[in-house]
C-alpha cells in the first residue's frame, strides 16, 4: 500500500508542473497519413472510408517565422495581425507550430446496390476538405485553432473514389450515388486542447503510463458540436506526443512535442511500443452529412445528439517513424440506425 501510494504520488507530481521542454530540431517536420475504413470490421456502409495527410512545421517561437514566410513583410504583419487575436498568442512560454492538412470521407447507406433514395437510412456524402491550423504548446499541453474547409457533393470526388477503389479490388460499386446531398461549399471553425497528465521522467525507468484529456468544439456549416475525451497510454519508451487520434476536426497530435521524444533518440532508445485505450464523446447541434445541405433541401436523417468512440489501440514507433492502429466503436449516429458502427483507424507518421 505504501509502495502504491508513492507511486500516486510521483504521478501526481508530475501532472502539476511543467517539464522542461528541450525544443525539437529547428528544421524538424512531421508528416502523418491516416486512412480509415470500415472494412476493418467486415462492413460497407455508413462511415465507409476516410483518409487525412498532415504536415506539420518546426517548432517556431512565433507564427511569422515560417521560412516562407521571411521574405516578405508585409505577410509577416497581416498573420501577426490576426493571430494577436488568439488566446496564448503573446505567451512567451509557449512554442508553436502550423498544421496543414488535406482529405476525403465518404458516407454510405447500408444498402449500396440499391438505386433509389431509401428513406430513413444515412444519405450518400462526400467531403473533399482542407484545413490549417495553429497551435500553441508547452511539454504537455496543446492549444489549437483552425478552419476547415470543402466541398461536399459531386465536387468532393468521393463517388468516382469509392468505385475506383472497388473495381481495383472486384468488389461491387455502389449505385446510388445520383441521391447524394448536392454540392456545397461548407467550413467549420474549430477549438481543440489536449492535456498531458505526466508522471516523472524516471518512473519506472522506461517502462511508464500517461493519460491525455481533450476538449473542443467546432462551429460552422459543415458542423457544430462540442466535444469531450480521455485517452490512457501505457508501453515502453512512451513518446513525448499528444497521442493517437481518428479522422476528426482538429490538429495533428503525432509530432514530437520535446527533445526527449523516442524519435530523436538513438539505438534502443529509439524504439517505442504501447497500448491505449480512449474515449470520446460530442454533442452534436449540426452535421451537414446528416442534416443536409444548408441552403438546400437534400436527403438527410434525423440525427442524435450525442455520439460516443470507444476506442483500443496499439502503436509502435522506430527512430522517425510511428505506426498506429486504432480498433473504433461509434455509437449510433441517427434515428433509425441499425447498431453501432465498428472501423479501424492506422495512421503512419514521420519526423524529418
Amino acid at each position: 500500500m505504501r509502495r502504491a501510494a508513492i507511486i500516486l504520488l510521483l504521478f501526481v507530481s508530475g501532472t502539476c508542473f511543467a517539464a522542461p521542454v528541450e525544443k525539437p530540431p529547428s528544421k524538424s517536420w512531421t508528416f502523418a497519413l491516416r486512412f480509415e475504413n470500415d472494412l476493418f470490421a467486415n462492413t460497407d456502409q455508413h462511415y465507409t472510408n476516410g483518409i487525412k495527410l498532415n504536415w506539420v512545421s518546426p517548432d517556431l517561437d512565433w507564427f511569422r517565422d515560417l521560412p516562407w514566410l521571411r521574405q516578405d513583410k508585409a505577410v509577416q504583419n497581416t498573420i501577426d495581425s490576426g493571430l494577436k487575436l488568439l488566446p496564448f498568442s503573446g505567451d512567451k512560454s509557449r512554442t508553436r507550430h502550423i498544421t496543414i492538412s488535406v482529405g476525403q470521407l465518404m458516407f454510405t447507406p447500408r444498402d449500396t446496390q440499391a438505386t433509389a433514395l431509401i428513406p430513413g437510412d444515412r444519405p450518400y456524402a462526400g467531403w473533399l476538405y482542407g484545413s490549417v491550423f495553429f497551435d500553441s504548446k508547452t511539454y504537455n499541453t496543446l492549444d489549437a485553432f483552425g478552419l476547415q474547409a470543402g466541398f461536399t457533393g459531386p465536387w468532393s470526388l468521393a463517388e468516382q473514389t469509392q468505385n475506383f477503389v472497388h473495381r481495383l479490388r472486384g468488389f461491387k460499386t455502389a449505385k446510388g450515388w445520383d441521391n447524394q446531398i448536392k454540392t456545397e461549399l461548407a467550413f467549420a471553425f474549430i477549438y481543440d486542447h489536449k492535456h498531458r497528465y505526466i508522471p516523472s521522467r524516471d518512473f519506472l525507468q522506461q517502462w511508464g503510463v500517461d493519460a491525455i484529456s481533450e476538449v473542443g468544439a467546432a462551429a460552422g456549416t459543415a458542423f457544430t458540436h462540442i466535444n469531450t475525451g480521455f485517452q490512457v497510454r501505457a508501453g515502453w519508451n512512451l513518446p513525448a506526443d499528444f497521442g493517437t487520434s481518428l479522422i476528426r476536426p482538429g490538429s495533428e497530435s503525432n509530432a514530437p512535442a520535446d527533445r526527449s521524444d523516442p524519435r530523436y533518440q538513438d539505438k534502443f532508445r529509439s524504439f517505442s511500443f504501447y497500448l491505449f485505450a480512449a474515449v470520446d464523446g460530442r454533442l452534436v447541434l449540426h452535421d451537414i452529412f446528416l442534416d443536409g445541405n444548408t441552403f438546400t433541401d437534400s436527403p438527410s436523417v434525423r440525427k442524435k445528439l450525442l455520439v460516443g468512440d470507444f476506442i483500443l489501440g496499439a502503436s509502435f514507433s522506430y527512430r522517425r517513424w510511428k505506426l498506429s492502429y486504432s480498433h473504433v466503436l461509434r455509437t449510433e449516429e441517427f434515428h433509425g440506425q441499425d447498431g453501432p458502427q465498428k472501423f479501424g483507424s492506422i495512421t503512419l507518421s514521420y519526423t524529418y
